[in-house]
């Protein structure tokens, strides 16, 4: 599973899951672009990445925005040329309670950066590898929140939702393309996004209780998978949605 000779973006690269995938991209041969909004710790990924012998560029983007990731695009195309394989990971979930208790400006901005924002930047790699007549890989991280209730994350859970569906269309739409357009859904990772639930100890108790391997995920259990994704490895494979959840699924356990 080498990505030599592959340029990648990540969005949401800044830590946890993004930061896993963009370094072991890097380890695996390709030239990183990592992105997020700010660029605190986007240079301390970068830096980390470059000093262990591989290739990483930090461009700040807002994911919600056209205008930033058409800027991310082509400051990518200008430092290495193109770009072979996207991996949106940006995500927003600013609101954790009962659906009914949302407010418009939450609810638009988790729609903006995870559903609207992966469309975005999906459309962008598009025209720019049918520019190009070349094949790419697209690797859209949802969550299994998109594929069971979603309790006390409902409007995230939506966008998740979305996202698959837009996975499995566009693989249709683009399967004569050479571009393939495949899903990782989480479950539970230690990250700071899932901040809300790791610090919930009774919660967390439980759900390590019944979950078939023990324990909740982390970043380096999904890198692995987009690797496989992202590489030629995976050229036969488009529009599929894999779950990386320990068996929290399984076990009837959703979010």
């Amino acid at each position: 599973m080498s990505l030599d000779g592959k340029v990648a973006i990540v969005t949401g690269g800044s830590r946890g899951i993004g930061e896993a995938i963009a370094t072991t991209f890097a380890r695996r041969g390709a030239k990183v672009v990592v992105s997020s909004r700010k660029m605190d710790g986007l240079d301390a990924v970068a830096k980390k990445i470059v000093a262990a012998g591989g290739d990483a560029t930090p461009i700040a983007c807002h994911a919600g925005r056209e205008d930033d990731i058409e800027a991310l695009f082509a400051k990518t195309v200008e430092r290495y040329g193109k770009v072979d394989v996207l991996v949106n990971n940006a995500a927003a979930n600013p609101y954790f309670g009962p659906m009914m208790n949302v407010d418009w400006g939450a609810w638009d901005k988790t729609f903006d950066v995870n559903t609207k924002g992966y469309f975005m930047a999906t459309r962008s790699l598009v025209r720019h590898l049918s520019a190009r007549n070349a094949p790419g890989s697209i690797v859209n991280v949802a969550s299994i929140a998109g594929m069971t209730a979603a309790i006390a994350q409902g409007v995230y859970g939506m966008t998740k939702a979305a996202v698959i569906s837009m996975t499995k269309t566009l693989a249709v739409e683009l399967g004569g393309t050479g571009i393939r357009i495949n899903a990782i859904a989480p479950g539970l990772v230690e990250t700071k996004f899932a901040g809300a639930l790791l610090e919930n100890e009774s919660l967390l108790k439980a759900m390590k209780e019944r979950a078939p391997v023990r324990r909740v995920g982390k970043p380096d259990d999904i890198a692995g998978l987009a690797l496989f994704l992202g590489s030629d490895a995976s050229n036969y494979v488009t529009g599929q949605v894999f779950v990386v959840d320990g068996g929290m699924l399984e076990a009837g356990i959703g979010f």
